[in-house]
Formats: C-alpha cells, sequence, structure tokens
C-alpha cells in the first residue's frame, strides 16, 4: 500500500483534538450539570513554504452572534410545522448533521476525536437556546485544523508522488465512505488522503496528461483550496453551525446571513442572465436542484437535477476555477455573465459518484423568457381501429402569475390558468378527442393557480388541503360548477414535477377525472415562509399538503397510474433523496365526489401499454439505458492498479457499446464497429485531463454521458439532442397511443365527466 514520507515533519505526532476552555466556562455558566472534559490542542510544524496552521484564525462569535442564536432557535421552537423543542433528541440531530456538514467522506475526524465531540451530544439544545455558540464553534476550528493538515499533506506529496505512488499495487479506493467506520487515527486519515490523490492523478495518466501538468494542475487546484481555507471568517462558521441546527427540523428551513438575503433568488433560479439552475450547498459541493423548464440549462439537456458543480471557467478557453468548499453565492457570481456568452461548468453527474467521473459542459447564458415558459399546445392525429382522432397535447411548464398586472387591475395580465384556457378553446374548435396535460419537470409555482386550473377539469369541491402546525385544516376550493373541458383526460408526471404539479395531478387522481402517467413525482408537500431576523431571513417550514383523498404529497409524492421507465436518479434527486424529509402520512378525507371508477380502463390500458412497448426498440433502450445508469451509481469502489482500472473502463465502454448497437440493430441502423467509432471525438486533451474526466463513463463533443438519464440519443444518429426531445420523441408519444385508447375505451364505457 502506498504511503508518502514526506521530506519533513509535515505529519503531526499526536491525534488532533479540540481547545475547549472557552466552552468549559460557558457551559458551567449555563448549566448546572458537569461539563464534557477538556481536550489539549497538540503543536503543528509545517514546511515553511506552506503557510503555518496558526494562519488559521480561531473561529469566536460576538455578542451579536448570540443574540441572534437565540433569536432564531426562539424561532424555530415557535414557528416551524413540526412543533419540535431543543432538548435532548434534537441535540443529537444537531450534532450528527453538523458533524456530517463537515466531514460527510469521513476522512478529515478520527474516532478519538468523534467521540471526543460525542460528549457534547447532549449539551447543543441548551448551549443553542442561551446563544451559546462555544461548543459549535470549537468543533469547527478543528475542522479547520484537520482540512489544513489535510491540504497541506497533499500539496507535499504532490512534490515526489513520482517515486512514491505505485499504481501496479492491489489498492482499491471507496467511492462513499459515508457509513463505514472512522479512521482510528492519523495513519489512517493520510492513507485515505493519498488514496484519493492516487485516484486522481491515475484519472489524469489515464488521460494522457503529462506527469509535470499532473504535478501542476493539482498543486494549482489544492492551493487554491487552502487559501480559500485560510479566507474562511465567523461569519462562515455561524451559518454552518445555525443551519446543522436549523436543518434537523426539516431539510427546508435554512437562516441566510445578509449577504446571501440579497441574492436570496439563487435557491430559487439564476434567471437573469444565468443558466437557469435552482442551486444549494450540499456539504463541499454546489448541487443543482431543479432547472427552470425553457432555461439554458434546461436547453441544452446537458446539467441535471443531482449534478454536482465542482468547478467554473469562462468562455471556450478560461480556466476552469475549482469550486469545491466555496459559498453558493460566490459559485452563482461565476456563473453569471453577461446574455451570450458562455460558461463551462465542471460537474459530477447525478447518475456517478466521486470526483472521478466529473465532466465539463458548456452552457451559453441567457434570460429566461416568459413565453418560453407559457403553457403551450400541440394537436396531434391519431387513429384507432379505423377511426381518426384528434388528441391534444398542453404543455405547463410552470405555475405563473403575473402578480403585479393582476394587482394593477390589467386585462391582458397573464397566468397559467388564463393561458390554458385560451389554449383550450382553440382546440375545442379543432374538435380533439382527448386531452393531455404535460407536467413533466413543472416544479411548481403559484397555488392560486393551480386551484383555478384544476376547476377547469371538475365540477366543484376542494382541490387541496393545508394543515398548519397547530392542526388547523383548510382548503382551497372550486367554487364554479362549469368545466371548461369534460373529455378523456391523460397527465403526464415525472420525477421533477413537485409541488403545484402534485396537487395537480393528485386532484386529478382522487377525482378519478383522469389517468395519470409517468413516474412518481418529486414529494414536495410542505409550505415555507420567510420570516425577517436581523439583517438576514430565516426560511421556515411552516404547513403540510394534502390532496383531497387526505394522503399527503409529502416524500412519496404522486404515484402514476401506468408508469414509464425513470429518467431521473430518485437517490439524488427528489424529497426523498434529502436527509430528514418530513415524512409521509394522511389526515381526513375532504367532502367530494369522484367520477366514474377508472380502475377497470386502467387496467385496459396497462395491458395495451405493455404489449405495445414489449418490443419497442426505445422504450427498451430507455429502460436498459436506465438500469445501466444505475450499475454505475451502485459502483462502491474502483481499483486503483492500472491494468485492473484500464479493464474496468473497457468493460463499462463495451456495456454502453452493447447498449447503442442494440438500439440501432432494432431501428435497422448499422452498428458501430467500435467504441471509438461511438465517439470519434474522444480526444483525452489537456481540458479534459485538468476537469478530471472520468476514465469509467468518457464523454462526447457534446459533452453528454450516453449512458446515463441525459443521453437521448434515441434514432443512434442524433447526438446531442435535449431533454425535451427525448420526451417528446419516446414517452409523449406513448402516452398519444394510451390516450387513443383512452378515447375509445370512453366511448365504449360511456364515461361522463
Amino acid at each position: 500500500m502506498s504511503r508518502i514520507i514526506p521530506r519533513s515533519n509535515t505529519i503531526l505526532q499526536k491525534p488532533l483534538h479540540l481547545t475547549l476552555l472557552f466552552m468549559l466556562a460557558a457551559l458551567i455558566f449555563f448549566s448546572a450539570a458537569p461539563p464534557p472534559s477538556v481536550w489539549a490542542t497538540p503543536a503543528y510544524s509545517y514546511e515553511e513554504r506552506l503557510p503555518n496552521i496558526d494562519d488559521i484564525k480561531e473561529m469566536t462569535f460576538t455578542r451579536q452572534d448570540t443574540l441572534l442564536c437565540k433569536n432564531i432557535a426562539r424561532a424555530l421552537e415557535r414557528y416551524h410545522y413540526t412543533d419540535l423543542k431543543f432538548d435532548d433528541r434534537l441535540s443529537s440531530k444537531i450534532l450528527d448533521r453538523y458533524i456530517d456538514i463537515l466531514d460527510p467522506s469521513r476522512s478529515l475526524f478520527t474516532q478519538s476525536e468523534i467521540n471526543t465531540f460525542d460528549k457534547l451530544r447532549y449539551w447543543l439544545d441548551n448551549a443553542l437556546k442561551k446563544g451559546n455558540l462555544t461548543p459549535g464553534y470549537a468543533i469547527f476550528n478543528s475542522y479547520l485544523k484537520r482540512s489544513f493538515q489535510r491540504l497541506t499533506h497533499i500539496i507535499t506529496a504532490l512534490e515526489t508522488w513520482e517515486t512514491d505512488f505505485n499504481f501496479n499495487e492491489d489498492e482499491m479506493i471507496l467511492l462513499d465512505r459515508k457509513d463505514v467506520p472512522w479512521p482510528k487515527d492519523d495513519i489512517e486519515l493520510k492513507t485515505l488522503w493519498n488514496k484519493a490523490l492516487k485516484n486522481s492523478i491515475l484519472v489524469m495518466l489515464m488521460d494522457g496528461e503529462k506527469r509535470d501538468e499532473i504535478t501542476n494542475i493539482l498543486t494549482k487546484q489544492y492551493k487554491s483550496r487552502l487559501n480559500r481555507l485560510l479566507q474562511t471568517d465567523a461569519a462562515d462558521t455561524f451559518k454552518t453551525y445555525i443551519n446543522a441546527a436549523a436543518m434537523s427540523f426539516d431539510p427546508h428551513t435554512q437562516f441566510f446571513p445578509p449577504r446571501m438575503s440579497e441574492d436570496f433568488d439563487i435557491q430559487m433560479s439564476l434567471s437573469l442572465e444565468g443558466i437557469g439552475a435552482v442551486l444549494q450547498n450540499e456539504y463541499e459541493f454546489t448541487k443543482v436542484v431543479s432547472l427552470i423548464p425553457a432555461g439554458p440549462a434546461d436547453k441544452s439537456g446537458l446539467l441535471m437535477p443531482g449534478d454536482k458543480i465542482i468547478g467554473v471557467g469562462q468562455g471556450t478557453q478560461g480556466p476552469v476555477e475549482d469550486t469545491v468548499g466555496w459559498r453558493i453565492d460566490e459559485v452563482v457570481k461565476l456563473i453569471r455573465g453577461p446574455k451570450n456568452t458562455l460558461v463551462r461548468l465542471k460537474i459530477i453527474p447525478a447518475a456517478q459518484k466521486g470526483s472521478q467521473n466529473a465532466r465539463v459542459i458548456t452552457i451559453q447564458r441567457d434570460k429566461v423568457k416568459l413565453e418560453e415558459q407559457a403553457a403551450s399546445k400541440a394537436i396531434v392525429p391519431m387513429e384507432r381501429n379505423g377511426q381518426e382522432l384528434t388528441v391534444g397535447v398542453i404543455t405547463i411548464p410552470t405555475f405563473y402569475l403575473d402578480f403585479k398586472g393582476m394587482q394593477e387591475g390589467a386585462d391582458d395580465y397573464r397566468s397559467t390558468t388564463r393561458d390554458v384556457m385560451q389554449l383550450l378553446n382553440e382546440l375545442k374548435k379543432e374538435k380533439i378527442d382527448g386531452l393531455i396535460i404535460d407536467l413533466r419537470d413543472n416544479g411548481g409555482g403559484s397555488l392560486q393557480e393551480v386551484n383555478l386550473l384544476t376547476g377547469l377539469f371538475i365540477e366543484s369541491g376542494p382541490t387541496v388541503q393545508i394543515r398548519s402546525r397547530n392542526g388547523y385544516l383548510s382548503r382551497l376550493e372550486d367554487p364554479d360548477p362549469a368545466i371548461e373541458y369534460s373529455g378523456p383526460l391523460m397527465v403526464m408526471i415525472n420525477r421533477m414535477s413537485a409541488s403545484a404539479s402534485e396537487i395537480f395531478a393528485g386532484a386529478i387522481k382522487d377525482y378519478h377525472r383522469g389517468i395519470i402517467v409517468g413516474t412518481p413525482t418529486f414529494g414536495k408537500g410542505t409550505v415555507q415562509a420567510l420570516q425577517p431576523i436581523d439583517n438576514g431571513q430565516l426560511k421556515l417550514t411552516t404547513a403540510k399538503f394534502y390532496r383531497v383523498s387526505g394522503e399527503s404529497t409529502q416524500n412519496l409524492g404522486v404515484l402514476p397510474d401506468i408508469k414509464f421507465p425513470a429518467i431521473y436518479n430518485a437517490d439524488e434527486a427528489g424529497e426523498s433523496s434529502l436527509e430528514g424529509a418530513l415524512p409521509w402520512d394522511r389526515t381526513i378525507k375532504a367532502q367530494y365526489k369522484p367520477y366514474n371508477n377508472l380502475i377497470p380502463a386502467i387496467a385496459t390500458l396497462q395491458e395495451a401499454h405493455l404489449k405495445r412497448v414489449e418490443n419497442q426498440p426505445d422504450f427498451t433502450y430507455l429502460k436498459e439505458r436506465y438500469d445501466l445508469a444505475q450499475r454505475l451509481y451502485e459502483i462502491k469502489q474502483l481499483p486503483l492498479h492500472r491494468e485492473k482500472r484500464e479493464a474496468h473502463k473497457k468493460n463499462m465502454n463495451q456495456m454502453e457499446l452493447d447498449l447503442e448497437n442494440r438500439l440501432r440493430i432494432a431501428k435497422g441502423l448499422a452498428p458501430y464497429a467500435s467504441y471509438e467509432a461511438l465517439h470519434p471525438s474522444l480526444d483525452a486533451d489537456s481540458e479534459n485531463a485538468e476537469a478530471g474526466i472520468d476514465d469509467t463513463v468518457p464523454t462526447d463533443k457534446s459533452g453528454k454521458i450516453p449512458t446515463t438519464e441525459k443521453d437521448t440519443a434515441i434514432d443512434g444518429d442524433e447526438k446531442g439532442a435535449s431533454q425535451n426531445e427525448e420526451k417528446d420523441d419516446i414517452l409523449l408519444k406513448e402516452a398519444q397511443e394510451m390516450m387513443a385508447d383512452f378515447i375509445i375505451l370512453a366511448g365504449e364505457k360511456h364515461y361522463r365527466w
């Protein structure tokens, strides 16, 4: 096993512990219970060419921080939906979440340090309520010192890796260390650091990068991270610790300090000359939560929910700046830029684990145009049993409402319901026989609009129930008995259909008004409100949505009546992927009158659907592609032996080639002769090497990963097709076939709505 012995005394001789003198004094003052024991701080010694550990500022808090902490704790107890209190149980959750935020890969702290932290397990609740931040700051100071040790160790190791690392040894690197035991001592820690470095070097070697360039690139990267670490301030410490407490209530509860409050919209969109993505911090990475419909990222088909951004570059030639460990507002500043300019993102795809799987994509900045987010229609002629049919399709990217125009009394203000009513009138003039509402990738929006939209398809009655923290249950109603469309109805959903989309789909399902097809939805069934605190803002979960049937949309989402192949990785996208997400549950059933029981019709349509797609090449391809993506995602470890790693790469490439060729042969196209023929532009240039392009999943010139959910090469010749084109080519076409069956069946069964 490789181990580096630096030329100077850069390895700690004793475990790193916390200095808690101030904590002891504070805990004694605030509590009559006996305090934890004191930890000693060891000495550090590094080469003069690197910063000294003394350059790391000791994080301390102010009286203003104390008051702010008390106000936040009080607000969480008073206003959060769960009605949780700061007690021993919550204190334990806060400690676990805090340590997980600081060291998610279990590669900084040793087991002895974790044991020491554990002495605080039932002390944090009382300390936070009284504004005593000493425990959290002490742990954070230990994190800073351990991070400094790791980065300086790696920078030093890079000087001698060519002689110290042996790529013919049978070593493995774990890709996910979340559930493994903590390292027992410094020796195990440094072994982990060496393996991680060795893996990065191996990826670049296999990409054909020269050894001196590898040293230069990685040294620059890690020195940049070290500089970022040295810039950490007390505000970062406060935000990290207080959000470990806030997010222990639920993952949507978070404090935004003043410098982030003015940029709060970055948590919702980057719509102003950006890429159109919803971003959030996840440990040291910036994670894509969702894409803004019709935004630059959505149109590109290159970025997916669950992807992690670890670098940003400007234009086609600008260096990719490492953003690991950056604050989200700083990452956003790099992503934003003038309209029509290019930004390059270094990402870890949602379907993969580990930075060795990173790749670079290019997106052109633009504004999200309102007209491209508006509802739109299509008319599709169909045939069934010799009968000519007309199917209407209305795509709703988001539930929008021009609040300003409405408040000013403008006659022509835009809203989802107004636009859909106009589209329905146009479709009725075309004498459509059935209607498909496409809500895929619709992340929600105006609650008022989803209530009004649901009312277009039912006579009258409740559309959604809302329960507050005190148990009070309110309902939104459709008071208008008029129905704008009374024919066969189908709703398409997927994993990124969230919030308002789930309310609409759930209501249509509960009323038996239509058939739901697709995949389970996101599961976002909670309501958040912003509360100003000092100069910042506290986002709190204050209520929960329930369908009229009494079922929550939270966590579980809305399940389709007929299931389609999955597109998104549910482990990386969706409410259930969020740690501490509130659970699914039920409340009382609302008073409502459902229409015809559609269960027999669903069974008939399901049978016809399965028979139709059984040997359908595109559907088979979708399912096999997702299965392959899941296999890649579930890989637990990779060899650090070069020949074995190359064999692994060859095997992955062959699996992808076989998948693509099965589709081509089924469609009557000539198969690719080799993997190189499938990806003729696969050149290991310096940019790819700098980006850490994965050796297991090569990319084409568009930057796509052909074997993950992003690929849309449906016909084998359309490389670079967008995510939306994929849906139109396969899933929407099948929905149209199902609607044709439904139209005939509804006539035979005399269904009336």
